[in-house]
């Protein structure tokens, strides 16, 4: 039985002697065990961090940069290897995995431009013979939790970035599924990352409390439930550090009724069931304005039956099983709710059986309409392959639904009015919008990040918000004055 321990100053360690086992969810069978780090772990991450800050941030952008761009390389030729340890844990398929992963590296090679991403900016003359500019400077430790959905990306989203500005960090990953997180340390070190500077520690709810408690870490990122989010915040906002804490969804994808319908089809069946809907910018509730809905859900039934559910093994797979037996159960208990709501079941993914994976976590592709505001389904999220189709009488009242909902994560809507898109990306109150485009996930350049109790904390993710998110400001004013006389000035400098 394969053991995962932490990486820490370059080292695989862990003290601790509990530990939790990693199942493969196409089967129900343990495939490892992974340590449950205690307060000497903890500690020793602590201080690995805090002896290489120093040396790393006074290393150069430019070093760093080469160092990142050696790392992206090395990322590449691994990307077959860190798919099937992903596929293997999580469930997802290969191919998600590996574009899962593509998307993290995009952060990495934005980080490679850490030199310009880090200028800052020159006044000359503020004053007479007075110069000023600004600095953007490490904050020293950083931290990041993350979620068994996507062990690359995620991760990979926040790291590279917040190392290459300087800092040291600290990454708790998911303990359903954290040797990806492993692999993607050690790889960092063969690419030149001094030890310390990146360490891996593993554990539960009880390491997550020791990052908000501890006073040695600047900041925090998560990504997660909006409960867990919105304890993290408050709990670290209250101990002074810098969160940006990403919550859950329920994402909403509007179909006009002069949209093309195959389009919005292909982009709802893509985003609502793939990687089985474990993702935070899935789309879960499907709009069908005016009389399209009666075509819409047709179209979406019969896409629904060419859907292929299977192991991660199997090449035509197009969506695997969920992550846990026990969240298996709380996605067929939220279409159980459904049924008892009256919403009507159109497909029922509660009963799937795979030969030879009977034991596995799987849920078929499940398919709501009718469904109502006031209806369980519609108001929570349920991270599973349910999609809840609601039936709009106008663009008006499908408008009100996006921006009604608690959640802010991402919505898109699909149209061939350029009115329309215009008015609807301005004036919903949601983070990310795609206008004829299922997931708009943006780019590592742009940012990523949600509204309402989608995000707690002022930062989004990556881009230049990650920049600003985990350095701090500094601004220095000068003069060198020739006159050496100048006595007490007592009235505030204007000129």
């Amino acid at each position: 039985m394969r053991k995962i321990h932490n990486f820490i100053n370059g080292d695989f360690i862990s003290h601790s002697k509990e530990e939790f086992p990693i199942f493969n969810p196409a089967t129900d069978e343990i495939i490892s065990k992974v340590v449950l780090s205690n307060k000497e772990d903890f500690d020793q991450a602590i201080n690995s961090s805090k002896k290489s800050f120093y040396e790393w941030s006074n290393t150069t952008p430019l070093k760093r940069s080469r160092i990142m761009s050696n790392y992206k390389v090395l990322i590449e030729k691994n990307i077959g290897k860190l798919a099937k340890i992903i596929s293997e844990e999580h469930g997802k398929t290969i191919e998600d995995s590996k574009g899962s992963i593509t998307r993290g590296l995009e952060v990495v090679e934005f980080s490679s431009g850490i030199p310009y991403l880090l200028k800052g900016e020159f006044s000359q003359n503020v004053g007479t013979g007075i110069d000023s500019w600004s600095i953007r400077q490490p904050l020293g430790i950083c931290a990041g939790i993350t979620p068994f959905n996507f062990p690359a990306m995620v991760p990979m989203w926040m790291y590279p970035l917040s190392i290459a500005c300087g800092n040291s960090f600290i990454l708790k990953p998911s303990e359903k599924d954290p040797s990806c997180s492993i692999l993607l340390a050690e790889l960092f070190s063969e690419a030149g990352l001094p030890d310390g500077v990146f360490n891996v520690i593993n554990g539960d709810k009880e390491i997550v409390n020791k990052i908000i408690d501890s006073q040695d870490i600047s900041s925090i990122s998560f990504v997660g439930s909006t409960p867990v989010a919105k304890y993290i915040y408050e709990k670290a906002a209250k101990n002074g550090k810098r969160v940006q804490a990403l919550g859950g969804a329920k994402n909403h994808l509007l179909v006009m009724p002069d949209a093309d319908l195959d389009q919005a089809v292909n982009g709802i069946m893509g985003a609502a069931y793939g990687s089985a809907g474990e993702r935070c910018m899935a789309v879960s509730v499907a709009v069908a304005i005016g009389n399209i809905a009666d075509e819409l859900v047709e179209k979406i039934y019969t896409g629904v039956q060419k859907l292929k559910v299977a192991p991660s093994s199997h090449i035509d797979s197009d969506m695997g099983p969920l992550i846990s037996r026990e969240h298996k159960q709380k996605v067929v208990d939220y279409i159980n709710m459904g049924v008892k709501e009256n919403a009507k079941l159109i497909v029922d993914g509660r009963n799937i059986n795979i030969q030879g994976y009977e034991n596995g976590y799987f849920v078929g592709p499940t398919l709501f309409d009718e469904v109502s505001k006031d209806m369980t389904i519609y108001k929570e999220e349920i991270f599973g392959p349910v999609l809840c189709v609601v039936r709009a009488k106008n663009y008006d009242e499908a408008l009100n639904l996006v921006n009604d909902h608690a959640f802010g994560n991402g919505t898109s809507i699909y149209t061939s009015s350029g009115e329309v898109s215009r008015h609807f990306s301005s004036n919903c109150k949601i983070g990310m919008v795609g206008i004829n485009v299922p997931i708009p996930v943006p780019m590592a350049f742009h940012s990523f990040g949600g509204w309402k109790q989608s995000l707690f904390g002022d930062h989004a993710m990556h881009g230049i918000e990650g920049i600003r998110f985990y350095t701090k400001l500094k601004t220095v004013t000068s003069r060198w004055p020739k006159n050496k006389n100048i006595g007490p000035e007592f009235v505030m400098p204007t000129n």
